[in-house]
């Protein structure tokens, strides 16, 4: 008995780090609406900090002051990226406020490196909490103690910032309906700005605080936001209070699942976020939303099929690249290979964003699970390479079946969010379930037969799938499907009112997406030769994102050329510099502040400006003869 209550002590010490950033996202999202997945940066950035302040100063006083002007120094960086690049994007949509804030955590993930170094940095311990308290015959460090009294105050003093001030009675209106704010005359550019700066030394104070319990290391970002999504999700957008519990919450099961369910203690809080989500969408603390907001590609220039000129071009531009190897070398090949694989995989989430109006953030889950459907048919079964490219993505189409009918019930930033939590259950079962999976082992010797295993072989049967997937989903956009689809995303009542199901047509759209990433997946487990767990995480997700927006969601087939130019570029540039995270994230950056249409979609807006252009000369010289004669 004495082992689990400090277990659960244990839990909550855990808890308190986590409340701390999951309390600074959640006002943060609360009032300005950004998806900040920078937010676990900001964490990683005060560990940092706080890590170089405490080594220099030596003392009580040189140990907590460092920890506390860390956060402060991290909160004016937070203030600085949000006057220079956030506010610039505030009206933009959540997809585009996520792809610049994750541009902004690559950048800041080799910044830490070029400052700190790529190794593993130990804090030294907490002055004053360097002992254990004995709990009936077991140890817990004080510190933990420390924390865990720590995180209900900083809750009460949240409490009455938010309740007994000025500042959090507007914060609290500005959360509720932000345009009356702005009509009662409350200047939103300053309120917004130090709603940020809170929310980033609390992200900060977060990461200070865990110097002397976890190693400082370049990959603290990602690990902690996964847990600090799950954990607002769970508590309610915008809540304090909700975060609260559900970072208990959230810690304990972490605490007591290694014990009590060592075999799916990862998937646990997966689980219950993906409960909730089904059944309070707006999370258990939380207050549901007015309206959603609208994904982007709902308000764009009306899409038609192509030219034959432009059918033309398209086949003479896959021509070239069905005679690269003529003069290619194997390297360039393999490359050619995983760029053909990573459309495919970009224009399954393309069709589901642009057409379908539905913004996936787990969709790395039907890629993984047909890349893992072939390992096992082909390892397993020992069947030959055809029949499992084949099957194997059908393992796929069952995953994007069973989630997608449960996440098209949900809109805007709760179905990304479900969606999320899916990918990461099956994450979790990838590298939990050693016995079938291999774990984190992955499943080797996933090769392909002999009439593919050259590289030029394989080139042009990935080039010759991906090419006949492209086609097929423009064709669907213009089909009746397509049309039923497009009603659903851009009027569901409308739509409604003349005889279509939406949420049949979406669940349809989810499954044909996720198949068509079950695709993808299987291409790349003969590529690689092996499958791992890395194949369904969320950095791959994100990609699918970055490559999505960077072509252009307002496009019929933006994607084929963002995963070009962004697969492209993130391999040259890797091979290149020691920095490409840096440069990469930096392009990012650029690209959703100077041209938020995407590649595809800035060079269709020019096209129909000089159209246009030429149209009002054309009408002027006509109406001017007209008038002479």
């Amino acid at each position: 008995m004495a082992f689990y209550f400090v277990q659960f002590l244990t839990g909550l010490a855990s808890a308190a780090s986590l409340f701390l950033v999951a309390s600074g996202l959640s006002i943060i999202f609360g009032v300005t609406r950004i998806v900040n997945f920078a937010h676990g940066a900001f964490y990683m950035l005060g560990a940092y900090v706080a890590f170089t302040l405490t080594e220099r100063f030596s003392g009580a006083l040189g140990f907590w002051g460092g920890v506390v002007v860390a956060a402060l120094i991290v909160a004016i960086i937070g203030v600085l990226v949000e006057m220079v690049l956030l506010r610039r994007i505030y009206h933009a949509p959540e997809l585009f406020q996520l792809l610049a804030t994750f541009g902004l955590t690559l950048m800041v993930q080799d910044i830490v490196v070029m400052i700190w170094g790529p190794d593993d940095l130990l804090g030294r311990r907490a002055p004053g909490f360097k002992g254990a308290v004995d709990f009936f015959g077991q140890n817990i460090p004080s510190y933990d103690l420390f924390l865990i009294g720590l995180s209900p105050v900083v809750l009460g003093v949240l409490w009455l910032l938010f309740q007994r001030t000025r500042w959090g009675v507007l914060v609290r209106a500005a959360t509720q309906d932000r345009d009356m704010v702005a009509a009662l005359g409350v200047n939103q550019k300053w309120l917004f700005t130090s709603v940020f700066a809170l929310g980033v030394f609390l992200a900060a104070l977060g990461g200070a605080l865990q110097i002397p319990r976890d190693a400082v290391h370049h990959a603290l970002d990602l690990r902690i936001i996964v847990e600090v999504f799950v954990v607002v999700v769970i508590g309610g957008l915008g809540s304090i209070i909700g975060a609260f519990v559900a970072a208990v919450l959230v810690s304990e099961l972490n605490a007591f699942g290694i014990l009590i369910f060592p075999k799916i203690s990862i998937i646990l809080v997966f689980l219950v976020m993906a409960v909730v989500l089904i059944v309070r969408p707006w999370g258990l603390f939380g207050k549901p939303e007015a309206a959603a907001r609208r994904t982007p590609g709902l308000t764009v220039t009306p899409w038609r099929p192509l030219t034959s000129g432009e059918r033309l071009m398209s086949l003479g531009a896959l021509v070239l690249a069905a005679m690269l190897p003529l003069f290619a070398g194997n390297y360039a090949l393999t490359v050619g290979s995983e760029i053909a694989i990573f459309v495919i995989f970009a224009a399954s989430l393309h069709f589901l964003m642009s057409v379908g109006g539905l913004a996936s953030f787990g969709h790395a889950a039907y890629f993984g699970l047909g890349a893992y459907g072939v390992a096992f048919l082909a390892k397993a079964a020992g069947l030959p390479m055809i029949v499992s490219l084949l099957l194997g993505p059908l393992l796929g189409l069952l995953g994007a079946a069973v989630f997608g009918f449960f996440a098209v019930q949900l809109s805007g930033v709760y179905f990304a969010m479900l969606t999320l939590a899916f990918a990461q259950i099956v994450w979790s079962i990838a590298f939990q379930w050693v016995e079938v999976t291999g774990g984190d082992n992955g499943i080797l010797g996933v090769w392909p037969e002999k009439w593919a295993a050259s590289p030029a072989s394989f080139y042009w049967l990935s080039l010759g799938i991906t090419a006949l997937v492209v086609t097929v989903l423009r064709v669907m956009v213009f089909s009746p499907f397509g049309f039923a689809l497009r009603a659903t995303r851009d009027s569901p009542l409308r739509s409604e009112a003349i005889g279509i199901n939406g949420k049949r047509i979406q669940w349809t759209a989810f499954v044909i997406s996720g198949t068509v990433a079950g695709i993808g997946g299987a291409l790349f487990a003969y590529l690689k030769g092996s499958v791992f767990p890395d194949s369904v995480g969320i950095s791959l997700s994100v990609d699918a994102l970055v490559m999505v927006l960077l072509g252009g969601v307002e496009t019929v087939s933006g994607a084929v050329i963002g995963a070009i130019v962004f697969k492209a570029a993130n391999i040259w540039l890797v091979s290149q510099t020691d920095l490409s995270k840096l440069v990469l994230g930096g392009f990012i950056v650029l690209m959703v502040v100077a041209f938020p249409k995407g590649i595809v979609g800035t060079l269709e807006a020019i096209r129909n400006r000089r159209r246009s252009s030429e149209a009002k000369k054309s009408a002027l010289v006509t109406s001017r003869i007209e008038a002479a004669e």
